[in-house]
């Protein structure tokens, strides 16, 4: 009797799991035949369908659901459909203080540390995309004897003598850590992107709120404050200093940029940006004087095992006295690019030479060493070169390490003082670990040493640890 009382439940239970399976086969094959209508009106548009991107690897492994609204959100809103979201074509990589975020892009797209762009949202009512990001990083320090900057390690702070040189020092800090606002929306003259990020290196005593960049950008028009044209933030290796090699490009700067899409993964950018001619040996009446922009001229080629580019700066520099005045010119250039090795390992390297530049190096940027004013009252645009490299190696998912070593150095061109910056030398080695993608811990072992124009010098050792997390990741 029983059976009989079970066999319609059983029955009508087998109808509809086949009813659901029929409708799921329904359901797949409309997508489908959507897809298909939509490839068709792309390449009657002169655009090919999104290319298939590779699963990435587990520490990079994206967010689904916080990258779906991104992908939805502009195949609706425009024909420039996936152009913010479409993977960069650069290889791959992880990096501490992730200068690559937030770079400038061609067309906005995104950088090899952020390939999904995971952690946007849609604004309800319009096509703006709006991310929060940013993390919080503790960083404990210790020197073997004084290094001058006590929470970045500039090299050419280290100071050469004095009663205190060799006083061991610990100090333990968080001001790397950082907040960012991003917003996106695709627009008929390309994608549109606003960025604003802080950290808390605006001084050398307290937690003093510092701007390093707010800038808008649509398509190919950057306007705002941020990172130099002239540098390259795809170069710079992974450490957990702050500071990183000395010879690295590196400049925070208001200016205007447009780059020009050569094809292929090739642009060139032509940039003006704000001059500020930083001189040594100024009197009490000398002031320094600009009356032209900073102009860069950027050559750039990407290709998926990494990227080459070349840039140059030209500069106006002058003062003004009582009684006396003088101006000339500044320019360098600047080599700097990545080579992804094997399946793990990437270099990084950068090279820069030129008269007047030291503002734009990270060694000695704000240290007025653009040129000189010699005992004649004559200005003199000081001559500089030097160079780095990076050696990345992925242990596994979660383990890597990087080699770094670089070294800068500055002619007097007969105006210095002798005990003023001639040479100095930056090296790393660290051992960083990634668990999860939003937690980052790490040791690092820096060496520096500062040379004078009269010889002497100084070398410090510094042993760092630092322990990360990330909000977006």
């Amino acid at each position: 009797m029983l059976p009989l009382l079970l066999a319609p439940g059983a029955a009508l239970a087998q109808d509809s799991v086949g009813a659901l399976r029929q409708e799921i086969t329904q359901v797949q094959a409309h997508l489908q035949a959507l897809t298909a209508r939509l490839d068709a009106l792309e390449r009657e548009q002169g655009k090919d369908p999104p290319p298939y991107t590779p699963s990435p690897s587990p520490a990079q492994a994206p967010d689904t659901q916080a990258t779906a609204p991104l992908a939805q959100t502009e195949t609706a809103a425009s024909p420039t459909r996936g152009a913010a979201a479409a993977p960069s074509i650069l290889p791959p990589r992880d990096s501490v203080a992730d200068p690559s975020t937030a770079a400038s892009r061609p067309d906005n797209a995104p950088s090899p540390t952020d390939p999904e762009l995971k952690g946007f949202f849609a604004i309800p009512g319009t096509e703006t995309l709006i991310r929060l990001g940013g993390y919080a990083k503790l960083d404990a320090i210790a020197d073997s004897r004084a290094a001058g900057d006590n929470q970045q390690f500039v090299t050419s702070s280290i100071p050469v003598g004095g009663p205190h040189r060799d006083v061991s020092h610990f100090d333990m800090h968080a001001k790397q850590t950082r907040f960012s606002f991003e917003a996106r929306r695709p627009t008929t003259h390309g994608n549109l992107r606003f960025y604003l990020e802080n950290d808390f290196f605006g001084s050398s005593d307290s937690y003093e709120f510092r701007l390093r960049h707010a800038y808008g950008q649509l398509g190919n028009t950057y306007a705002g404050y941020g990172y130099s044209t002239f540098m390259d933030a795809d170069s710079l290796p992974d450490t957990l200093d702050f500071a990183g090699p000395g010879a690295a490009g590196y400049l925070l700067v208001a200016g205007i940029h447009h780059s020009f899409a050569l094809g292929k993964g090739n642009t060139l950018t032509l940039a003006a940006e704000d001059p500020d001619s930083q001189l040594a040996n100024p009197g009490d009446a000398d002031i320094s004087t600009e009356r032209l922009p900073d102009i860069s001229l950027v050559a750039r080629m990407e290709r998926d095992w990494g990227h080459l580019q070349l840039g140059a700066v030209a500069r106006s520099l002058g003062y003004d006295g009582d009684g006396r005045s003088d101006r000339t010119f500044g320019g360098g250039l600047q080599l700097s690019g990545s080579f992804a090795i094997a399946e793990r390992d990437l270099l990084l390297f950068g090279m820069v030479g030129g008269k007047g530049i030291s503002r734009y190096t990270a060694d000695l940027t704000g240290s007025g060493l653009d040129a000189a004013i010699n005992a004649n009252g004559q200005l003199k645009a000081l001559p500089l070169y030097g160079g780095f490299f990076g050696y990345t190696h992925y242990w596994s998912d979660m383990w890597r390490s990087n080699l770094i070593y670089g070294q800068l150095h500055l002619d007097d061109a007969d105006a210095l003082a002798r005990d003023a910056f001639r040479r100095s030398q930056y090296g790393a080695l660290n051992l960083i670990w990634s668990p999860a993608p939003s937690w980052t811990m790490g040791m690092e072992v820096l060496y520096g040493q500062q040379r004078l124009q009269d010889g002497r010098s100084a070398d410090t050792l510094r042993v760092q640890g630092s322990l990360q997390y990330s909000f977006i990741k």
